[in-house]
């Protein structure tokens, strides 16, 4: 893996969109940028597409002037391009939406499986034009929330942005031990203990990145509420929310399950996913 950026293009408004922020990320890093299109068909190999691709440079190298920029054509379906692609990335951005060889990316299981499947960390580039606020990491302890918390906290440090580390939970993810007759269904819960420990576990997820990156300004924030609910609020004043690609506790099944799917349909910034190194 190198510096490079790689962003999946078709000539949509939401990939030209993805190719502003993936020269930016490319700038940010001192790394160069690459173009992928991904084709099906023969047919899709014609001038239109050329003209795809200088569109999108052009847009790359009036975002970030003097970056370096490759293009790259592709045979093959759109997921396993991308996975291809993304082995030899520091980072893997596409749009929300796109169309030919991107068509319909958000509308089917592309993205989920590129994000469980793929190499490196994946953007999808969605929400407002020019989001602003902190970068907002979705905190879980897990091991794919601690490569989650890497990102983030390196993410944060390139763009000057405050960090705010949000773990979200309730009492539905909680273990209801038996505690003896007086509480045969284990019904009794502290919630002031149980909320001390969970701003414990977020505290402790994140120090070893907090210590390495003391310029990162940091806010906890420890909420019992729905999960989903709570990361789709926090994301308006976000300008990146930062997941991993599993998690535990709250966000069980994340990847799979309704929170993930409610972040890459529905905030309004950026969303990228970070599988754990070796994770599935």
């Amino acid at each position: 893996m190198d510096d490079t950026v790689i962003v999946g293009v078709d000539g949509s408004p939401s990939s030209l969109a993805a190719v502003d922020v993936a020269a930016w990320e490319a700038r940010l890093r001192g790394g160069r940028l690459r173009i992928v299109h991904a084709f099906s068909r023969p047919t899709d190999l014609d001038p239109m597409v050329q003209g795809v691709l200088a569109q999108a440079e052009q847009r790359a190298r009036d975002r970030s002037p003097g970056l370096e920029i490759a293009r790259t054509v592709a045979s093959g379906e759109t997921l396993t391009v991308l996975r291809s692609e993304s082995a030899h990335a520091v980072l893997t951005v596409v749009g929300e939406r796109g169309r030919t060889g991107f068509g319909g990316l958000l509308l089917g299981s592309t993205v989920v499986q590129l994000a469980a499947h793929g190499h490196g960390p994946l953007m999808v580039v969605r929400g407002r034009e020019d989001p602003r606020g902190p970068v907002l990491l979705a905190v879980d302890g897990s091991p794919a929330g601690n490569a989650a918390a890497s990102f983030a906290f390196a993410e944060a440090a390139l763009r000057g942005a405050p960090l705010v580390a949000m773990h979200v939970w309730n009492t539905w993810s909680e273990p209801t031990p038996y505690e003896g007759p007086a509480d045969p269904l284990g019904v009794v819960v502290d919630l002031d203990r149980l909320e001390e420990r969970h701003r414990r576990l977020t505290e402790e997820a994140v120090a070893p990145w907090r210590a390495a990156r003391p310029e990162v300004a940091v806010e906890f924030r420890v909420e019992r509420a729905r999960v989903r609910h709570a990361l789709l609020d926090a994301a308006r004043e976000a300008q990146l929310v930062v997941t991993g690609a599993r998690g535990h506790g709250g966000f069980t099944g994340m990847l799979l399950g309704s929170v993930s799917q409610a972040l890459l349909y529905h905030a309004d910034c950026p969303v990228t996913v970070v599988r754990a190194e070796g994770g599935g």
